[in-house]
């Protein structure tokens, strides 16, 4: 159980892992994810979207950006290792219908949960417009995936080495405009979430957020996950992690996050730095 079938690198410090989880495959639907420690009792609880599933194999494919200690080890395992604890489906399923003209905006390594979403809302009959975006062509992961499930893909990056130079408000006002999709669902930083929202409100076009807080127990009991959404509090690993981008309290969501910034950073090079010194 939990073994590491797959491994690969899909761009600068972002790894693709498929693992044998026959339980959690069964189970999961778009929009749900897993929680997973490495060794003992007491290593650090990460939570990673299901990028993708398959019930026959019984596999799911996680995707993750190496940006601290855990992500690093992870990074470091070798297909047919295994990962001690993983813990699934957790959070509520995106809701999936026919809603007409859908638009999932994807940024960075957002593009990884999007890509299931994508998937569930083209088979139920929507027709489907796909925005991904990245600081440089190095860093775009998924883009045949998408290409090959979306009607139309539009890629922007910051330095316009692939694709249109922009950020990804920019063909999304557009679309808000010329097409005027029934409902968006963009994932990726906070601040690109946050502006996304901000894009859709004056059009009044439904706009869903996956938001990635800090976790540690994935039940709603240690409070880590907490956000203000709508002027009340919710937890994103039992409430979530979708909502509804236009009351979500960004800002509040960032200083949060801010806080845990320079402990993670610090892990992150002590573990570098042990990973060099072991070699």
């Amino acid at each position: 159980m939990n073994a590491i079938l797959n491994k690969k690198q899909l761009s600068q410090n972002v790894y693709l892992m498929e693992l044998y989880a026959p339980i959690i495959s069964g189970e999961c639907r778009a929009g749900q994810f897993i929680i997973l420690s490495l060794n003992n009792e007491f290593a650090e609880r990460i939570p990673l979207t299901i990028a993708d599933s398959n019930p026959e194999k019984g596999t799911i494919t996680i995707i993750f950006q190496v940006v601290g200690k855990t992500t690093l080890e992870l990074s470091n395992l070798s297909e047919g290792e295994k990962i001690v604890n993983l813990l699934g489906p957790l959070g509520n399923p995106t809701h999936i219908e026919k809603f007409g003209k859908v638009l999932c905006v994807a940024g960075g390594i957002g593009v990884a949960p999007s890509y299931p979403i994508a998937k569930a809302m083209k088979k139920a009959g929507n027709e489907l417009k796909v925005i991904i975006g990245a600081r440089s062509k190095e860093l775009i992961i998924y883009e045949s995936e998408m290409r090959e499930l979306s009607d139309e893909l539009i890629v922007c990056t910051d330095d316009g080495s692939c694709g249109r130079k922009a950020i990804v408000t920019e063909p999304l006002k557009e679309l808000c405009i010329s097409w005027k999709p029934d409902i968006v669902v963009a994932i990726g930083p906070a601040i690109m979430m946050k502006f996304c929202a901000e894009t859709t409100r004056p059009f009044g076009i439904t706009t869903l957020v996956s938001l990635n807080t800090i976790m540690i127990d994935g039940t709603g009991m240690c409070g880590g996950c907490r956000v203000t959404v709508g002027n009340e509090t919710k937890f994103v690993c039992v409430d979530g992690p979708e909502f509804d981008g236009h009351k979500v309290d960004f800002d509040n969501m960032m200083a949060r996050l801010g806080a845990y910034k320079d402990l993670e950073s610090q892990a992150y090079h002590k573990c570098k730095l042990d990973s060099s010194l072991k070699k």
